[in-house]
């Protein structure tokens, strides 16, 4: 059974950072591209940031240049660095891989307000 668990959410304020991780069980890590999503209340799910299996990454444009994605498949985890905190990046986070989908988890609140 695939468990995906997100980690690292909290409460910050605008211009802060929190690094998200999210650990994977359950089956083979390193062959599938992951990608970080986000859903913020009354809105769709949103993917934000895709590493593929060899590092290769893309971004919404509205994180650009604020969140770095990563990976490390010794851990099976994939990690999501976000600086510069906007309070329109409020939202649960939630990891996985492409279409279709794992089971999702729990996802982790990320909340920015001052």
């Amino acid at each position: 059974q695939v468990q995906l668990v997100e980690s690292g959410g909290g409460l910050v304020q605008p211009g802060g950072s929190l690094r998200l991780s999210c650990v994977v069980s359950g089956r083979i890590f390193s062959i599938y591209p992951m990608g970080w999503y986000r859903q913020a209340p009354g809105k769709q799910r949103e993917l934000v940031a895709r590493i593929r299996s060899g590092g290769t990454t893309t971004y919404a444009d509205s994180v650009k240049g604020r969140f770095t994605i990563s990976r490390d498949n010794a851990k099976n985890t994939v990690y999501l660095q976000m600086n510069s905190l906007k309070p329109e990046d409020t939202a649960v986070y939630y990891c996985n891989k492409d279409a279709p989908y794992d089971h999702w988890g729990q996802g982790t609140q990320v909340t920015v307000s001052s």
